[in-house]
């Protein structure tokens, strides 16, 4: 691909963005300045095959290998606004994926802690996110229900797969005040839950119905 090409295929990408932000985002709600820069910013085909480029800014998740999606932008924007990130917090994300919630998170935040159990997409995150310089972001495989004991606290999580329950040790390792955003239902519907840890209490929001794949660990959906 030459130079001019490379540029013209940038530029698509970039006005793809700025369109997926104003109609997809924006419109439905979505005000925090830094989360609507951040989604301008991180360039969202790049976490994810090539082959689904042309279809990167759309409103609908898609596949990234091994039965797991990357998530509709709105609900990542969603739930990204939730945690009120101001840029100076430590930050544990629950399932990295492809990586691209990472990408916004470590946009937003001073350090992002990402724990991911499919050994076969670590590596393709982990690449990407080293290409586009995110220097403050540290990815592991494991069971992320256990969380990140030896890092906690954190002031705030997300879980990206829906669980059966909220996990004790991530509300455990919750600073406070804190905040966890997290899907909770069965395996094939859940309310997005707002948990806010305060003065000692647990407060729960209901921020409406979602869709994830399940949380698989032992304090989630049970491996088969």
């Amino acid at each position: 691909m030459s130079r001019n090409s490379k540029a013209k295929d940038n530029n698509q990408f970039k006005i793809a963005r700025e369109r997926m932000v104003a109609q997809q985002i924006e419109q439905r709600g979505i005000r925090d300045p830094r989360v609507l820069e951040a989604f301008r910013s991180v360039p969202r085909h790049l976490f994810m095959d090539e082959a689904l480029w042309n279809q990167a800014y759309g409103d609908f998740p898609l596949p990234i290998g091994s039965g797991q999606t990357i998530s509709q932008p709105y609900i990542v924007a969603l739930m990204t606004q939730q945690l009120g990130l101001k840029g100076n917090e430590r930050v544990l994300e629950i399932g990295t994926g492809s990586g691209y919630q990472t990408a916004i998170l470590a946009e937003l935040a001073s350090m992002v802690y990402s724990v991911e159990c499919v050994h076969s997409l670590l590596p393709r995150a982990r690449k990407i996110l080293e290409k586009l310089k995110y220097t403050n972001v540290r990815l592991k495989l494991d069971d992320g229900t256990w969380g990140w004991p030896s890092e906690a606290p954190f002031a705030a999580a997300i879980v990206t797969a829906g669980s059966p329950s909220v996990p004790q040790p991530i509300i455990d390792q919750l600073d406070d005040p804190g905040v966890l955003i997290i899907p909770v239902g069965d395996e094939y519907s859940q309310v997005l839950m707002k948990i806010i840890k305060s003065q000692g209490k647990i407060h729960q929001e209901d921020l409406g119905g979602v869709r994830f794949v399940k949380l698989v660990g032992d304090h989630g959906w049970k491996r088969t």
